[in-house]
């Protein structure tokens, strides 16, 4: 697993270097808590933390409702590698469809607050 997020993150670090304007898209497999969720690019899958928010106290499970409504099973979302968290990549995710940010929306909801970038 651990190989797995390494290998990862030298994929999205060469994109962002190749392509700084870019972004590595991806497609929702699962949410798997309020803010974390299960993401894969074809032919593997690993965890994606959103960055940049914390979720409001005694607001997981309605944050893990409006998440499911927002990014339903296979939705195309682009990331933005923003470091990892206990080998978990942390990522700005946006919709690749309109482009938009699915931290700004908890945050635009009440269910989080902004929290710095690293």
């Amino acid at each position: 697993m651990r190989r797995q997020t390494l290998n990862l993150l030298a994929l999205l670090l060469a994109l962002v270097i190749a392509f700084p304007g870019a972004a590595a898209a991806a497609e929702v497999f699962q949410v798997r808590s309020g803010t974390l969720l299960q993401v894969g690019d074809g032919n593997r899958s690993y965890p994606v933390e959103l960055a940049c928010m914390e979720l409001a106290p005694g607001q997981e499970s309605e944050a893990i409702s409006w998440l499911r409504q927002a990014l339903p099973r296979r939705t195309k979302v682009n990331l933005r590698p923003m470091g990892q968290r206990d080998g978990t990549l942390l990522a700005r995710v946006s919709l690749l469809a309109g482009g938009d940010d699915i931290a700004d929306g908890l945050i635009g909801a009440g269910l989080a607050r902004p929290e710095a970038c690293p």
